[in-house]
């Protein structure tokens, strides 16, 4: 029986973009050993599932499709993302500052 995991991606550390951050993926997970390919070494399945992503724009949804079609599933939850306050190099000069300008 395949077991499919439904998560949000977590955004790398190399990206400031926010195109997917939000999405929700359910992902099949494997089941079979991978096998090597005895003459060219290649690594490879059968199973077609693992290539398989749905994306999906909230939980309840990804959870919804999961048990219509009866696929077991978990779901990994991941802490809030951290809310940054953009600054400007002219918030060190402004008037109305709270602490002293220390350069």
């Amino acid at each position: 029986m395949t077991i499919a995991r439904i998560y949000r991606p977590v955004r790398s550390a190399h990206s400031s973009g926010h195109r997917r951050a939000k999405a929700w993926l359910l992902e099949y997970e494997r089941t079979e050993p991978v096998e090597i390919e005895p003459m060219m070494g290649w690594t490879g399945s059968s199973e077609t599932e693992m290539q398989v992503k749905l994306t999906f724009e909230t939980r309840e949804e990804a959870i919804a499709f999961a048990e219509k079609r009866g696929i077991a599933y978990e779901v990994e939850d991941h802490p809030p993302e951290q809310v940054r306050r953009g600054l400007s190099y002219s918030d060190n000069f402004k008037s109305s500052r709270v602490g002293q300008w220390t350069h």
